[in-house]
């Protein structure tokens, strides 16, 4: 396995520097695609590359969302010959002291897909708890429960192929509803599964956060997606059922 950190950045502000330097710490190939930003958040990152590490800034020259981004960085990627990537969101939501636990999991078993499990503290947003409760119900019924404990956390490490054969499967999957339709489809596919429980933080508006979640917006997205997903499912119900367990459900 030869991992990097992907990082999409939509408009994240200062807190996008904060995190950059915090995954370097932690981390010697990082990626970073700014999406069509317009507040300047990417101005001077390149400057941020230490000694003896990788720090690769790619700008888009309009906003694509975040799947489009992270298409874009995964196939930069795999130019370069890397195998897997872990992503990242850009205002410092995710630790990056997980960021070991991910590449071991990863490189014990590269051919899983890793998925971050949020473990939320007392601030985070109640609606935000809630209401993702439902996506991951579909999610867990459009794959017979294979695994998927969390379906629109964004700290994951994927495996790179799969994953461009996946974008290449389907229109869908370029802005908010990425991350929960390339996990249905991972488990379409049979790819074992491994969930780390994880911190999450919601940062408020004092401490720089700013949330590019557009409630009705991106819920009507989720729920059209869903909606696919669903028939989907239908017609891949046999085989489906008839599998087996996902290998690694009790991965610790």
């Amino acid at each position: 396995m030869r991992a990097a950190v992907l990082i999409p950045s939509y408009n994240s502000g200062p807190l996008l520097q904060e995190t950059v330097k915090e995954v370097l710490g932690e981390w010697n190939e990082v990626l970073v695609v700014i999406d069509g930003s317009t507040d300047g958040s990417d101005e001077g990152l390149e400057e941020l590359e230490e000694e003896g590490k990788s720090l690769t800034v790619h700008r888009l020259p309009e906003n694509r969302g975040k799947g489009a981004a992270v298409l874009q960085g995964i196939n930069l990627l795999a130019e370069r010959g890397l195998t897997h990537a872990l992503t990242m969101d850009a205002d410092g939501q995710h630790p990056a002291g997980h960021i070991p636990k991910f590449m071991r999991a990863g490189g014990e078993h590269p051919e899983a897909l890793v998925l971050g499990e949020p473990v939320f503290d007392d601030d985070a947003p109640a609606l935000r708890v809630q209401g993702r409760k439902v996506s991951n119900t579909w999610a867990n019924l459009e794959t017979l429960w294979w695994g998927i404990h969390d379906s629109l956390f964004g700290m994951r490490l994927y495996p790179i192929e799969p994953l461009q054969k996946i974008f290449a499967s389907t229109r869908g999957a370029r802005r908010f509803d990425f991350d929960p339709e390339v996990a249905v489809r991972f488990c379409w596919k049979g790819v074992p599964v491994i969930n780390i429980k994880t911190p999450v933080r919601y940062l408020s508006e004092e401490e720089g956060g700013a949330s590019q979640f557009r409630y009705l917006r991106d819920n009507t997205l989720l729920t059209w997606m869903h909606f696919r997903l669903f028939f989907g499912f239908l017609i891949r119900l046999p085989g489906l059922a008839v599998r087996g367990r996902n290998p690694l459900k009790n991965y610790v």
